[in-house]
């Protein structure tokens, strides 16, 4: 019998060779503590006939503009748009979960609609998932799209808290671009007022002053338009879209910016 206790249970080193402790060497497994390459605010608010998301083209190493052609609206299926916040390398998983999920749904004959509240679901418990692992993935998630011909909104963090809401932000949209969305749709219902112009002046707006306000913000954004068309839903990504009349002449005005006389 083996009396040392590392040794209990093990084949004896006399008769099958010494034991390889190598493995008690290597290092513990760990999972990603902070994102490394991040995206920042997603919006999105309801009109009375659908729903519009944008989301900046802006990936930030740090402090660093590093790329600033990433695409962060992932259209699901043919009448849903996701939006992902937080890091770059977990929105390319979210992307290959929900590709794998549309291939999956195909296979069915006839193949399965995704509609926006079955994506929020399976999102939802993906998430809460990867949190309870201690793995969580490091987004914020804003899903729109319709449920029974209306228009559907919902947000989901990286704990699997959820809500569905007529205006939904990340970042810092929650706080700078939420109040400027609440002048439109204060609560569930309001959007009922709400034309697909006014929806699309004010998601612009909203990305103007994070582009002002946000160090993490650029000029460039894609918006996506959902709505319906002929009665079935319509969903166009528009691409490349600048802030428009950016006006930094009030810096002048700001205190401990540049020259001061006072």
């Amino acid at each position: 019998m083996q009396h040392t206790q590392e040794k209990w249970g093990r084949p004896r080193d006399d008769v099958y060779g010494p034991y390889d402790a190598s493995y008690l060497n290597s290092e513990p497994r760990t999972q990603t503590l902070q994102p490394t390459v991040t995206g920042t605010s997603v919006i999105g608010m309801k009109f009375n006939n659908g729903v519009v998301i944008a989301a900046d083209n802006l990936a930030s190493y740090g402090s660093l503009r590093r790329f600033i052609d990433q695409e962060r609206l992932i259209k699901v299926g043919s009448e849903t748009v996701v939006g992902v916040g937080g890091d770059v390398s977990d929105l390319q998983t979210i992307e290959e979960i929900m590709e794998g999920l549309e291939i999956s749904e195909s296979y069915d004959e006839p193949a399965q609609s995704l509609t926006a509240p079955n994506i929020h679901s399976y999102l939802q418990r993906i998430m809460y998932k990867r949190r309870s692992k201690l793995d969580p993935l490091w987004n914020a998630l804003v899903i729109g799209g319709f449920k029974n011909d209306e228009p559907y909104l919902a947000f989901i963090d990286l704990l699997g808290t959820t809500y569905t809401a007529p205006a939904v932000a990340s970042g810092f949209g929650s706080y700078l671009a939420i109040p400027i969305l609440r002048k439109l749709v204060d609560r569930e219902g309001d959007q009922q007022n709400v034309s697909k112009e006014q929806a699309v002046d004010a998601i612009k707006e909203a990305m103007k002053v994070l582009f002002y306000r946000d160090g993490r913000a650029l000029d460039k954004y894609s918006l996506a338009i959902l709505s319906k068309k002929d009665g079935k839903p319509d969903v166009e990504i528009l691409k490349d879209v600048r802030v428009e009349n950016q006006n930094w002449s009030m810096a002048k005005q700001i205190k401990g910016f540049g020259t001061q006389d006072e």
